[in-house]
């Protein structure tokens, strides 16, 4: 059990001394404002090639354009993430393919979606995240049941027994199903990881426990909200609200009644954690209920770091840059379409200038 923390170096402190020599690249307050300072795409790779990303964009030709920029910060995560774990060993390894199963149900999603409207298999795929990569996707358009789905495609793949587990209906792969699909499918993965993170015990078990009650919470929260206006029914709603997190059950149970958004606001403010959501704005009031959730969620990560000798900073260390590739792309756009006076609305990460 990886709670013995005695034991921890031996099979697991190499990989968490990489990903902690990585964290030590993630972009700090003069990077960024370096960045901010940029008139045209090319001064970002400029600037970028002071930092970890310089590999990743120094051959890239001029004019730059942002999809190039995000490719490479994408490829930059993919390429340490494959590295990590090459150098880890169990359960560590499995720890990390968990980690990997909801971009695969994210990739499924969107090459069901475009294959509905006729879209090209290839482009769909140089879409797909690269961490999510599987065998099988190829076969994906020629699926028009859920069975199917199953039968070529899941039924190879980690997310075969969440299928199961969601007990879906054989119906016809329609937009509204496809999105009971990403959730259902998401709510069995997530309680799967938890109890896996649980079974590891130690400070594992307490801070990717706490990560991951808040990721059940957002999906229960943005279900909610999304829902409104829509054909989907209460009753299937809850059915896709995870099993776990601070709402669970009582919050849950609240939130399956709700009948719009202010209703789901009161609800959460209940939940000391949750109590500002919807007021997580900057001074001009554009920020938004994601925008919040993205806020909370670099906090956490960031806590993750100051305690050793567990699994959460491999997850952490992902999610933080993924949001500082959200950075990059949120100032590479604002460059590119002259809106200076936005540049400064990303969320900086490790840094006290945060929303909150």
């Amino acid at each position: 059990m990886q709670s013995n923390i005695a034991l921890f170096n031996i099979n697991d402190g190499f990989a968490e001394a990489i990903v902690r020599g990585f964290r030590k690249g993630i972009l700090g307050r003069s990077e960024y404002a370096n960045l901010e300072q940029c008139e045209v795409l090319d001064d970002i790779k400029i600037h970028l090639n002071s930092t970890d990303y310089a590999d990743f964009l120094a051959n890239e030709p001029s004019p730059l354009h942002t999809v190039t920029i995000a490719e490479k910060c994408t490829e930059k995560l993919v390429s340490e993430f494959t590295y990590i774990r090459a150098n880890s060993a169990e359960p560590l390894t499995t720890f990390l393919d968990y980690i990997t199963y909801g971009y695969m149900i994210d990739n499924i999603v969107l090459l069901i979606t475009g294959t509905l409207h006729e879209r090209d298999m290839k482009e769909l795929q140089e879409k797909c995240h690269p961490l999510g990569y599987f065998d099988a996707m190829t076969i994906l358009c020629a699926c028009k049941t859920i069975n199917e789905l199953y039968d070529y495609v899941l039924v190879a793949t980690p997310l075969a027994n969440y299928f199961k587990a969601s007990r879906m209906s054989e119906e016809d792969l329609d937009e509204m199903n496809i999105e009971i699909i990403r959730n259902t499918l998401y709510k069995a993965y997530l309680e799967d990881f938890y109890q896996y993170c649980l079974s590891l015990g130690g400070d594992t078990a307490e801070i990717m426990g706490r990560i991951l009650s808040f990721e059940a919470d957002r999906r229960s929260i943005n279900i909610t909200v999304n829902s409104f206006g829509t054909e989907l029914q209460k009753s299937d709603r809850e059915t896709m609200f995870p099993n776990f997190g601070l709402l669970y059950p009582e919050g849950i149970q609240k939130l399956a009644k709700a009948e719009d958004t202010e209703q789901v606001a009161a609800i959460v403010k209940a939940y000391e954690p949750y109590s500002n959501l919807y007021f997580d704005n900057n001074d001009d009031g554009e920020r938004s209920l994601v925008d919040s959730f993205f806020v909370k969620e670099v906090k956490l990560n960031e806590l993750s770091f100051e305690q050793q000798m567990h699994y959460g900073v491999f997850y952490s260390y992902i999610r933080l840059r993924e949001q500082e590739i959200r950075n990059i792309v949120w100032i590479a756009e604002c460059v590119s379409q002259k809106l200076h006076d936005k540049i400064k609305q990303y969320i900086p990460i490790f840094d006290d200038r945060r929303f909150s």
